[in-house]
């Protein structure tokens, strides 16, 4: 077990590196804002982290997992290819941003810019599944990917996301359980029911999460969802001028 405390990200993560150099798994306690922890991680790697990890955990991971008790900070999962992200708490801005593949699990709520440009090719598809609800912007500029916005837990008052959420989406869906302001929806996005393909594929996110939380999978599923999706793979074309 690598003891993180108050020491600088380089140290902890050359003995990160050096732990998984001859093992599969390493466990990092009493993490305080270490940055880049997990960056790269190969599959069939494992990280459990403890505390609070810094900026950019587990970016450009690479099919490995990586498992926070605890919160996580800013641009978790940033580029990611592969792997899994499972966080048992909430996460700051810009989670997922630019995912390719994989997928991240957030207990809880995530803040601004959750899963901003996340995108797809072939058999590529990211997915982020929220636990809580989400800040604005979420599934900002999103090209392709599954964004799972499930509500739960909200006190009164609370919106499931803020504004601006998909704005500039043009590709990808957002299903989004119970009730929305859709006046914070951007402009281009058009809501729709789930269609049966929709509803096999949301189940199994939704058993990971009662999995790895420990929710009611049938108290989950009794309230409907649906499904945010582009009205236009171009929503800025009016923006510009052909030449």
């Amino acid at each position: 077990m690598i003891e993180a405390g108050l020491r600088r990200y380089e140290a902890i993560n050359e003995e990160i590196k050096a732990v998984l150099a001859k093992k599969n798994k390493c466990t990092v306690k009493d993490a305080n804002g270490q940055r880049y922890i997990g960056c790269g991680l190969d599959e069939g790697k494992t990280i459990e982290i403890y505390g609070t990890p810094g900026n950019d955990m587990a970016c450009y991971l690479n099919g490995g997992r990586v498992v926070v008790y605890g919160n996580c900070q800013d641009a978790v999962g940033n580029t990611m290819n592969g792997g899994e992200i499972v966080v048992h708490g909430h996460s700051g801005d810009a989670m997922g941003y630019g995912m390719r593949d994989g997928r991240i699990y957030i207990r809880d709520n995530v803040a601004c810019r959750g899963g901003i440009h996340m995108k797809e090719f072939r058999d590529m598809r990211p997915v982020l599944v929220i636990g809580r609800n989400a800040g604005s912007f979420l599934g900002e500029y999103m090209a392709g990917g599954t964004i799972v916005l499930l509500g739960l837990n909200m006190k009164r008052g609370e919106k499931l996301f803020g504004t601006h959420c998909a704005s500039g989406m043009h590709g990808g869906k957002i299903f989004v359980r119970g009730s929305f302001p859709k006046e914070n929806l951007s402009d281009n996005i058009k809501v729709e029911k789930l269609s049966p393909e929709d509803e096999a594929e949301l189940k199994g996110y939704v058993k990971n999460y009662c999995k790895y939380f420990g929710a009611d999978y049938d108290d989950i599923m009794a309230k409907p969802f649906k499904k945010l999706v582009p009205a236009t793979s171009r929503p800025y074309a009016n923006l510009y001028t052909p030449n």
